[in-house]
This record gives structure tokens, sequence and C-alpha cells, in this order.
């Protein structure tokens, strides 16, 4: 056989080939073809749920931070040169540790000063009683003398009845000095005990300035921020130390208006920590009355207390928050997925009624997240198509 000869046989071979695979391909396009009609003139299978009796919940969840329920803003009393620090943000302390402390030195002075000063005016306050004291004598008895005369013994015992006083008697009774501050218009006890006064408050004054000189923790918590460090110079007044109290911790989380409308104090909450699966529990202790704006959306801050503080919170810690809005127990319920055109307190369902589907009216109570009271209109059992 020649060569030209295999050459042509060989080209109709190919095109036998070619021939074959271009039928089996059409054969197959046109099998794949009618199945897919017949998938889709089969009517899709119906998806059904019984409506039974339970509970349905409704919840508003977002996303919080972990915050002190109560955050102290500690300061000097006094101003002055830093002379110890005892503590550093993240440090735990207890009520009434020593945190901080300055020179007291002037302070200390001040105190001394002030405590001289009141010794002197309690000095003069006695001496000024005691003249008081000898002056009323002194005119109770010459006033005795002028009215009675002779009639009075040494010891003031009187040797017969006292009469009248006559003239002469009642001007030598007034020619005796004035009771209790004799030759004085003004009162020298009275003066006296005002100045007493005046120095026990500066010893109060100067006290507290010298307390001032020292920070101690006023509670049990954990130290936030320090201001400062040894050898520097501090006002007097100025924030030097943040505490917050971390053994009572919360969460603050900003729920936008559509949510926040339904909550309320006392509602029971659900707290996920990030990075944890544990489910925590807790209320709602505080829903701010003003709401604040992005310029898009408008949303409210909510506290939400926790029931039993885990010890090893932080703060700024992101945690995930739940809360129960609205609850009703042992109703007749389907998938809220079931019910359309829901308004005022009516809704639209498919009753599945053998082969056909019955579209029926029904009283909505309570729509949940995932399941929606209905208060008439079906029955437990009845069964409604899931979704359409």
């Amino acid at each position: 056989m020649s060569s030209g000869m295999g050459q042509t046989a060989g080209k109709r071979r190919i095109r036998w080939i070619g021939a074959t695979i271009v039928v089996l391909g059409a054969v197959a396009g046109g099998v794949i073809l009618a199945l897919d009609q017949d998938e889709k003139s089969r009517p899709a299978a119906l998806v059904v749920a019984a409506a039974d009796r339970g509970a349905v919940t409704v919840d508003v969840a977002t996303t919080g931070t972990v915050e002190p329920a109560t955050t102290r803003s500690l300061a000097f009393a006094v101003s002055g040169t830093v002379e110890s620090v005892t503590v550093r943000a993240g440090n735990k302390v207890t009520k009434g540790q020593t945190l901080a402390r300055i020179d007291d030195a002037d302070a200390a002075d001040d105190v001394s000063d002030a405590e001289a000063k009141l010794a002197e005016a309690r000095r003069r306050l006695d001496d000024a009683t005691a003249v008081v004291a000898e002056a009323t004598a002194v005119a109770t008895a010459c006033a005795v003398t002028a009215t009675r005369g002779p009639q009075l013994l040494a010891g003031g015992e009187a040797l017969g009845g006292g009469e009248a006083l006559g003239g002469e008697q009642a001007a030598a009774a007034a020619a005796c000095p004035t009771r209790g501050h004799p030759d004085t218009g003004s009162d020298p006890v009275l003066t006296a005990e005002q100045q007493v006064h005046q120095a026990t408050r500066a010893v109060e004054v100067a006290r507290k300035a010298l307390d001032g000189a020292t920070i101690t923790a006023p509670i049990a918590g954990t130290v936030v921020a320090v201001a400062g460090s040894v050898g520097d110079q501090v006002p007097s007044g100025a924030t030097f130390i943040s505490l917050a109290d971390t053994y009572t911790m919360q969460v603050r989380a900003d729920f936008p208006e559509a949510d926040a409308g339904a909550l309320t104090v006392g509602q029971r909450a659900e707290i996920t920590l990030a990075r944890s699966d544990d489910i925590l529990t807790g209320e709602v202790a505080q829903v701010d009355p003003a709401g604040t704006s992005d310029g898009t959306l408008v949303r409210y801050g909510v506290v939400v207390a926790f029931a039993d503080s885990p010890a090893d919170l932080l703060v700024g810690q992101s945690a995930q928050v739940k809360v129960r809005t609205g609850e009703v127990a042992d109703v007749v319920r389907i998938p809220s997925t079931a019910v359309h055109d829901v308004s005022g307190g009516s809704g639209t369902v498919l009753v599945r009624s053998g082969n056909e589907r019955i579209q029926r009216t029904v009283a909505v109570g309570l729509r949940g997240d995932l399941y929606t009271e209905i208060t008439d209109g079906l029955s437990e059992g009845d069964q409604v198509v899931r979704s359409w």
C-alpha cells in the first residue's frame, strides 16, 4: 500500500471519530436538557411546620465594652513635690492603702502653728472667764452691802429683817460696779470664745491639708492611671491617680433607637466576653434618657450589670450583650417566617390541607426572633408553609 493511500485512510478514521464525538455530545446535551426541563416542570416540595405550644421570646443584641461601675479621681489637697508613689497602673489595691505622698514638711509646720494659736486662744478664754467671775463676785458683794449695811455679819448672816431700800441705800447700790464685765462696754468672754472657735477651725483646715499630702485608696479596686512620678511638682486638686472599682464591673453598650425603645431597667441579659464561649448573666441597670447621633443612626447608651463579676475581667474588654425584651410561655406558635403581611395584630399564613394551600388570616401576638405567637386562627397541629 502506498503512503498516499495510508494517509487517506487515516483522515477518514479521524473524521469518523470526530463525527461520533459530536453525535454523543448532542445526545448527552439532550438528555441533560430534558432532565432540567423535567426538574423545572416538577412542583417544588413544600416545607411545612406544625403549630405547637411553647415559649416565644424577643431579644436585642449589640456589642459593648466592660468598664468599672465606679471610678475615682484622686488628688493631693496641697501642692508640693512628689515624695513617693507606691503603685502603678494595673495594681490592685485595698481600701485605706497608701498610694502616693508629697513632701509634707510645710503642711506639718502649718498644723503646729495652728495648734499653738489654739492653745493661746484657750488660755485667753480661761483668763477672761476668771476675770469676769471675780468681777461678778465683787459686784454682788457690793450690792448686798449697800442695801443691807450693818445688818449683815462678816459671814453674810442677817441680824434682823431687811427694810425697803432708802434713798441713801439705793444710791450706794447704784455706785457698785457692773456684774460680769466692770468698767467696760464689751463681753471679754464672748470675744475669747470667738477667738477659740476661729483657732479651732484653723487647726482643722491645717490637719486636713496635712492629710491631703497623702493619697490613700477610698475603695478597693485597680489603679487605672498614675499622672506623675517622684520629684514632680504637682498642684493641689489635680488628678494624680485614677482608681477603678473593678470588683463591681458592668458593660456599657449602645443600642439602635429601634431596639432601645423596648429596653427597661431590670430586664435579663446575657453577656459573652471576647475570646470566650461562656454565657454570663446580668440585667439592665441603666438606659440613657437621651440618644446620640452619628448623622445616620441614633443610638442609646445602656449599662448592663453583671450578676456575678468574674475575677479576671479587664477594663475595656469587648463583650456581646443580648437583652430579653419580651417573652410569653405556653402559647400556640409557628415559625416567624410563616407569617406575612402583619398589620394591626393580624397576619396571613398558608395552611396546608391535603394537597391544597389555603391562605388564612390569623391573630398575631408577640413576634419573636424564631417564633410568632398565634392568638386566634390556628390550633395545635395545624400545618403551615414555613416560608413563602
